[in-house]
């Protein structure tokens, strides 16, 4: 039986009562999630306050990011260490926001996951294609470059990953891959999985790009779709417990 993985990314939305009050509409309706794993990845600075509100119930936490240094004279970086005095369980790491914005490459996603899987973090890889990639035909060469390249690095620990399948033209934009779009990429990745490792069938693969309540079981019900990594939605409670009802109907 699959077990399904709903991973909130609250991104940059966040504030010490604002986020009291999320959780407080959510983490109590958790107490029987059945085949489903939920979670939320925060900004680092409210790690402690969701590790306080969410330790001994069933919603897990992470961060959004994590450094490719294990210590040392870079400021501003969180260490793998830092997470883990937080017990977060989560990191993402390659987030399409990291790749455009803080001008990622695929070798610093690869030496952030290594780093997170070092410490026990379980690393959210992030992989996807932009929309004048998906256009020039390109969807296919760009994830598996972008997996590739973390299968490399880790390759003694691949089926500890999760690996999240966001399609950039589809994040924040209001566009979601069709389920059959999203099956298709899905499908690649677990085959490029399934090549480095005998325990492939363990490794967990979102979809990423904009999963709501009117499409998450459509999503879903896909073969190769575990779970969703959740953008807006997670900062609803009543939309993210539908995306989580959705993963327990099925």
């Amino acid at each position: 039986m699959k077990r399904y993985l709903i991973a909130g990314n609250w991104k940059m939305n966040a504030q010490l009562s604002a986020n009291a009050d999320l959780l407080a509409g959510i983490v109590p309706h958790l107490s029987a999630t059945g085949a489903v794993d939920v979670a939320v990845c925060v900004p680092a600075p409210y790690l402690a306050q969701v590790q306080k509100i969410c330790q001994g119930t069933c919603m897990n936490w992470g961060a959004q990011d994590v450094s490719a240094h294990e210590s040392g004279a870079f400021t501003g970086e969180v260490s793998a260490d830092m997470l883990s005095d937080f017990k977060s369980r989560y990191v993402l790491v390659g987030h399409s926001e990291r790749r455009q914005h803080h001008l990622e490459t695929s070798s610093i996603v690869a030496a952030k996951a290594q780093r997170a899987l070092a410490k026990g973090i379980t690393p959210i890889v992030c992989v996807g294609e932009t929309l004048q990639e998906r256009e020039a035909g390109q969807t296919e060469e760009v994830v598996k470059r972008q997996m590739a390249a973390v299968i490399q690095q880790v390759a003694h620990c691949v089926s500890e990953l999760v690996v999240a399948y966001e399609p950039v033209w589809a994040i924040g934009t209001g566009r979601t891959a069709s389920p059959e779009q999203a099956q298709t990429v899905h499908a690649l990745l677990r085959a490029q999985l399934r090549a480095a490792s005998a325990n492939a069938d363990r490794i967990r693969i979102l979809y990423g790009g904009s999963m709501n309540p009117s499409n998450a079981a459509s999503l879903l019900a896909q073969a190769d779709i575990d779970g969703g990594l959740i953008g807006g939605a997670s900062l609803k409670s009543h939309d993210f417990l539908a995306i989580v009802a959705a993963a327990q109907a099925l």
